[in-house]
């Protein structure tokens, strides 16, 4: 048990260290989703490919398209040959509902985060679906 906690606590400071990557300026979340001790894939919310950096409109208000980090982690999976069945993500705050939707769906069994947001909806549809939520805040 002190060993996972260990490693929790290190990949989760890799996907904070990995949010640094984010251009969006009100908030950088960073999620890392490792499957038998492996990285196999890595997001930070931004906007989608070929779109400007740009995440905030003129009133610093979140562009609707701007893709949260699980999302992107998640379907940079798609694209790849591996898949995150019974996997762990690693999120810096806590998962959206929609987010939380996408992790059920990609069959990751853990979810890791650092940060509690103020919704707790997403947190609560993956206890529901039996999903294992560990969180390691400050």
């Amino acid at each position: 048990m002190e060993k996972q906690k260990k490693f929790d606590l290190r990949y989760l400071e890799m996907a904070r260290i990995w949010a640094q990557n984010s251009y969006c300026q009100r908030r950088q979340v960073g999620a890392l989703v490792v499957k038998n001790g492996m990285i196999i894939s890595d997001g930070y919310n931004g906007t989608p490919s070929g779109f400007e950096n740009v995440c905030e409109d003129d009133n610093n208000v979140t562009k609707p398209y701007v893709l949260h980090a699980e999302a992107n982690a998640i379907t940079k999976l798609a694209r790849s040959s591996n898949n995150s069945e019974g996997a762990t993500i690693y999120i810096t705050a806590s998962p959206c509902i929609e987010c939380a939707k996408l992790i059920i769906q990609a069959g990751i069994k853990r979810v890791v985060y650092g940060e509690k947001y103020r919704l707790t909806d997403g947190i609560d549809l993956l206890r529901r679906a039996g999903i294992e939520v560990v969180y390691l805040g400050d």
